[in-house]
């Protein structure tokens, strides 16, 4: 703890199985200190001119699995430990899912929507200048996390490209289709949500007409998983995004709602619907209720206030370990995030695979594969909930903490 590389988050996060498993000092260290930690600043020439120095970041936090993979976020609030706790989240989410990747997390300190365009291209360019040795496709993948997209992956990709003298792929998911890019990429984090919710909850026998659910957060993840779970059947009674939120009780039509946020940029003035704050959305009586927002939105202070039967963790870190307890003692049901939202990183894989070896499989088969891995994965964790006795959120950190530790042990870092 007294280590400042430690990551106090990870510490908390661990705490609980960390007794279940007899953790040791040494085992615990690897688990909450990153391999490698990045933080660098970097000019940038403004359209006006004028010079402006940036902030950025990168944590390796594991690589006994394999090469290094997380996304890269472009926010104002991004700071050291937000980086190294997505890190380590990283790291659990691709050994749950079975990944041969350790976790990796990168960020820039800054509003995209408060630059140009050429600005932020020139943003993303230079990041990766101060990166390009320490990444690769063997190495670190980085991907899109909040705020980034194909089109910045692809400007960072060619920046690689051009200082390497040579095409590599495989250095970046998230790319467009055009330069190596996955079918399924750009709904990837959503359709992995679908599916572990659908198996979750196979047992169930409500219907999905019945069953109400609300999605905090109608960017790309939230979005999209409204919309996916619209068409097959559930009933959304609730969405919002950073500005507002809609309500209505028999149900939204989600094709409108994102007609409506399209054109306006905002779900203000949606007509059927009442308008409610983020906070009032996780607070709504609802059948399933998904954070798909930023980290930390449900907290000790609102814990007790949440209503619903299953909480779908479409976000990173939505909960916060002092609200996991209230959730736990109130029995309402968690879906972690390093499961729920496994999709995106599943299939990023599927796109490193398919760029190592130049032959790229079609919607259907991603499609396919993208269920299997994360059926099996959410088996694995309903498994290994059953033998401790525990949440799924613990279960799924036995697990991944076990194959973690097992790899370091077989490579001799451990005895």
């Amino acid at each position: 703890m007294e280590k400042p590389n430690v990551c106090i988050n990870c510490y908390n996060m661990l705490d609980k199985i960390a007794g279940r498993l007899s953790l040791s000092k040494s085992e615990i260290d690897i688990l909450t200190i990153p391999k490698r930690s990045f933080t660098f600043s970097f000019p940038v020439i403004m359209d006006d001119g004028s010079t402006r120095i940036f902030t950025g970041y990168r944590i390796q936090f594991n690589d006994a699995r394999g090469p290094t993979k997380g996304g890269i976020r472009f926010h104002p609030e991004v700071d050291l430990e937000e980086i190294k706790t997505l890190a380590f989240l990283m790291t659990l989410k691709c050994a749950v899912s079975g990944l041969p990747f350790g976790g990796a997390k990168g960020g820039i300190v800054v509003d995209p929507k408060k630059i140009s365009k050429g600005e932020l291209e020139r943003v993303s360019r230079e990041y990766i200048r101060e990166l390009y040795r320490f990444i690769g496709p063997n190495a670190d993948i980085p991907a899109p996390d909040v705020n980034t997209n194909p089109q910045i992956m692809a400007w960072m990709l060619d920046e690689y490209e051009k200082i390497m003298g040579m095409h590599a792929p495989g250095v970046i998911t998230g790319k467009p289709l055009e330069l190596g890019g996955s079918f399924v990429r750009d709904i990837s984090t959503s359709l992995g949500g679908f599916f572990v919710l659908k198996e979750a909850t196979r047992d169930s026998k409500v219907k999905p007409s019945n069953t109400k659910i609300a999605v905090q957060g109608f960017g790309n993840a939230g979005m999209n998983i409204a919309k996916i779970l619209h068409g097959k059947g559930y009933k959304i009674i609730a969405v919002s995004d950073s500005k507002s939120g809609i309500h209505h009780e028999n149900g939204l039509d989600v094709k409108k709602v994102i007609e409506h946020k399209e054109k306006n940029s905002s779900l203000s003035g949606f007509k059927g619907a009442k308008e409610i704050s983020n906070e009032d959305l996780l607070e709504l009586e609802c059948n399933v209720l998904i954070p798909a927002a930023l980290e930390n939105q449900i907290t000790k202070n609102n814990a007790n206030k949440i209503k619903a039967e299953i909480i779908l963790e479409v976000a990173n870190a939505p909960i916060t370990p002092e609200a996991d307890l209230i959730l736990e003692k109130k029995k309402i049901r968690v879906i972690p995030d390093i499961l729920a939202n496994a999709g995106g990183v599943v299939v990023s894989y599927f796109e490193w695979v398919q760029n190592s070896m130049n032959y790229y499989w079609t919607t259907k088969e991603v499609t396919k594969k993208l269920e299997d891995y994360i059926v099996d994965s959410t088996r694995e964790v309903q498994k290994t909930c059953k033998e401790f006795k525990c949440t799924m959120r613990d279960a799924a950190y036995i697990l991944a903490v076990n194959k973690v530790l097992s790899a370091e042990r077989l490579r001799g870092v451990l005895k």
